[in-house]
């Protein structure tokens, strides 16, 4: 488990863009924290790194955004409206595992399901309004030994 403290949302963009370097297609990334902490802010930074900033919505209705370019399909879930596991199973979630990079907000509700390796990214808010403190766990042994710490920057 490793923690990385964000100062404000740009911070938090600029770490979630500069991981996605690492990142491609298969992995998945669940990432848990309460409303408005920021998860979607998250999303953006990878989103960015991909050149798809201008295309982000909180799936929040929608349960999934599917993003494409020519680079790397990605799959963004926002869980959170969903009643159980089974109603993900049956909307073919398992599917998107290996199509491209997959993001769960509230993915902890699928946690039984998800593939043996993955990140999960706890959010929780910093001693200032605009800090977050992230939190981070791999599962599986592609992860393991990467050091979070050295994708987040000062700006």
């Amino acid at each position: 488990m490793q923690e990385v403290v964000c100062e404000n949302e740009l911070q938090t963009k600029i770490f979630a863009s500069n991981l996605a370097e690492s990142l491609g297609k298969g992995d998945v990334i669940v990432l848990s924290g309460e409303l408005g902490a920021g998860k979607t802010k998250f999303v953006e930074g990878i989103l960015t790194h991909f050149g798809m900033q201008e295309e982000i919505s909180s799936p929040t209705f929608t349960i999934i955004n599917e993003y494409h370019n020519n680079k790397i399909d990605i799959y963004h879930f926002d869980l959170y409206r969903l009643g159980d596991i089974y109603e993900f199973e049956n909307i073919g979630g398992e599917e998107y595992f290996n199509k491209g990079l997959c993001i769960f907000e509230w993915g902890e509700l699928i946690e039984d399901i998800l593939p043996n390796d993955y990140i999960k990214v706890s959010f929780d808010k910093g001693q200032t309004d605009d800090e977050r403190k992230l939190t981070i766990e791999t599962y599986g042994t592609k992860y393991e030994t990467m050091d979070f710490t050295k994708y987040l920057s000062k700006e």
